[in-house]
């Protein structure tokens, strides 16, 4: 973290940014801009939106699900700042902003808090800017990164987070773009790797486990669409990643059932899990 600059005079960068022009392929349906389309937002092409609906053909609870993967991570946010006391995030896949992103939750509990978002979309990158901003006590950073660049991503995101104190780690909805089991294993290890002991992972993923043949379409005709290749873990997969790491209760579950709040509990093909580094 640079030490040179006070944290809140500390003014929010995009760094290592591809040019904002960069080439963005509206032909083709992109998961971000589709999951953009599902929560209401407006930052999506026909290809995104017409491969949206032929999912939904198969899959009507996909929509629900984005909905219910938006709330877990609100209420993930809240309780690792509110009742962990966590001030740093690194939130790898951040996707297009909608509403309450990471840093406006956690910055509304801890205005100290300190963000770093990743991403390797074109049009994130545009939208960087919406993103980066935060309130002046704390900071908001964006890296233009792939998730498969770990390493890469540790040396940017220190420019922002002291990972001698915690950090949480955010995995949500991005390790199954990783369709190799022990590359997507190398990549989580390697993170945790990097977090000092009281830091935490937040992971969420795609399931069979719920509604297995309405999945198995649903990926069909993303596939069909030309959209990028996808893995849907079994729980048992989805466990294997924070393997070693102390479990917060209710462990492993649909996303809608972890901490609901008095929350709609419908189980959805998106399962969820926090898990702390003791040692």
């Amino acid at each position: 973290m640079d030490e040179a600059v006070p944290p809140h005079h500390r003014r929010a960068q995009v760094t290592d940014a591809s040019p904002l022009n960069a080439a963005i392929q509206s032909d083709i349906p992109h998961s971000a801009r589709l999951w953009n389309y599902l929560l209401g937002g407006k930052d999506n092409f026909a290809a995104d939106r017409e491969a949206a609906e032929q999912v939904l053909a198969y899959m009507p609870e996909l929509v629900q699900s984005a909905r219910f993967n938006r709330e877990f991570l609100g209420r993930a946010v809240r309780h690792l700042v509110a009742e962990a006391g966590v001030r740093q995030f690194l939130d790898i896949g951040t996707g297009l902003p909608t509403a309450n992103n990471t840093h406006e939750v956690a910055q509304s509990v801890a205005p100290e808090t300190r963000v770093v978002y990743v991403d390797n979309d074109p049009m994130v990158l545009v939208h960087a800017r919406a993103l980066l901003t935060s309130d002046p006590q704390g900071a908001t950073d964006y890296i233009d990164a792939d998730v498969r660049q770990p390493d890469h991503i540790l040396t940017e995101a220190r420019r922002t987070l002291d990972f001698t104190r915690p950090v949480a780690v955010m995995l949500l909805g991005i390790l199954n773009f990783v369709v190799d089991d022990a590359e997507a294993t190398r990549i989580v290890r390697r993170l945790v790797e990097a977090l000092p002991v009281g830091g935490y992972l937040v992971i969420s993923h795609p399931t069979r486990e719920v509604n297995p043949e309405a999945v198995d379409r649903a990926m069909d005709s993303w596939r069909a669409g030309g959209g990028a290749a996808m893995a849907v873990r079994t729980p048992a997969e989805i466990a294997a990643f924070v393997d070693g790491l102390e479990i917060l209760e209710p462990g492993l579950v649909t996303c809608s059932q972890w901490r609901p709040d008095g929350n709609d509990t419908t189980p959805v093909s998106e399962y969820a899990v926090v898990a702390r580094k003791a040692s």
